[in-house]
């Protein structure tokens, strides 16, 4: 097979409308103010819809939590708009702590996100008593509860609410998935068993096995050196991510719901770590040149080079 240079293949594209263009429909119709719009066609999702996506994108609008506080002044009970700006919220006391590692982030700044995640949880709390079926809101809550270090016990409970109403909701999975890890006071027996029961209780061809992915880019990168090598040369690791793969990212019938460049995106990334560039190269292949933010971040601070680097790679040796 030829090489394949960087220059021509297309830059990866972050934006996420790219991939579903709605999401710049609602970003329009929220700088609007048109929550009328917002409402008919998230109400209007067929049922089973992952409405985090559409949660999280309204969640990112500049200045939506101004005229939201209008909308729930007027009517108090409205679940969406509850949810809506909870998440605002949440946004909001993350943009303050900022990426940065703990140790690198000021009292001030905790204090600023705690501040947010508490009022965040108000909402939430309004929103899941009133709909106690709304994934959207138990996914927020899956956030604050990490954010203010609620515990295992808590967070789990708050995800087995929503997965009796929604059994395979693959973004509050991956909320729970992160809470498990050890730098959120969880254990790599607990991220990687959740993971695997996610993926053997999701039908052949879902998203969910991109958790496995996920798990095992999480165990990757919490360790160094020579110990990264050696952990992806593991049977066992290869054996569980071929086996994940198979059922989701490069299953036949892969569902391309809410999430699943990501998903593309975690076997790509893990596949080329180890070597495997015929698996990697299929998984570019079916992103064309879309991207998403995680995995490819969490490579190096520039996404886009991670992506091409590896990219690139795949497809001339796969």
């Amino acid at each position: 097979m030829s090489l394949v240079s960087a220059s021509s293949l297309p830059p990866p594209d972050f934006e996420v409308a790219s991939a579903f263009p709605e999401a710049g429909w609602l970003r329009q119709v929220a700088a609007a103010w048109d929550w009328a719009a917002i409402r008919q066609y998230i109400d209007g999702l067929p049922q089973g819809t992952d409405r985090t996506f559409a949660v999280g994108v309204l969640s990112k609008v500049p200045g939506i939590e101004r005229w939201l506080r209008d909308v729930l002044a007027a009517a108090p009970d409205d679940v969406l708009a509850l949810t809506v700006l909870g998440a605002r919220e949440v946004r909001i006391g993350w943009e303050i702590r900022t990426d940065a590692p703990a140790k690198q982030v000021s009292r001030e700044q905790f204090g600023g996100l705690h501040a947010h995640l508490r009022q965040a949880e108000q909402l939430l709390i309004r929103a899941t008593a009133l709909d106690p079926s709304y994934d959207a809101a138990w996914a927020e809550r899956l956030t604050t509860a990490m954010g203010l270090q609620l515990g295992q016990n808590e967070s789990r409970r708050r995800y087995d609410r929503l997965a009796a109403y929604h059994p395979h909701h693959y973004s509050a999975q991956g909320r729970l998935l992160q809470k498990l890890c050890p730098k959120w006071g969880g254990s790599w027996e607990a991220a990687h068993g959740f993971a695997r029961e996610c993926l053997l209780g999701a039908p052949e061809g879902a998203m969910n096995g991109g958790l496995v992915a996920e798990a095992h880019m999480e165990h990757w990168l919490a360790l160094r050196g020579k110990s990264r090598e050696e952990y992806l040369r593991q049977d066992s690791v290869r054996a569980e991510l071929v086996e994940a793969a198979d059922r989701s990212a490069l299953h036949p019938n892969f569902h391309r719901g809410y999430g699943w460049v990501t998903v593309q995106g975690y076997f790509a990334a893990v596949f080329s770590l180890m070597g495997d560039t015929a698996r990697a190269a299929a998984c570019f292949r079916a992103l064309g040149n879309l991207a998403s933010e995680y995995p490819w971040a969490e490579l190096d601070r520039d996404a886009a080079a991670a992506y091409v680097k590896h990219r690139d790679n795949a497809l001339s040796r796969g």
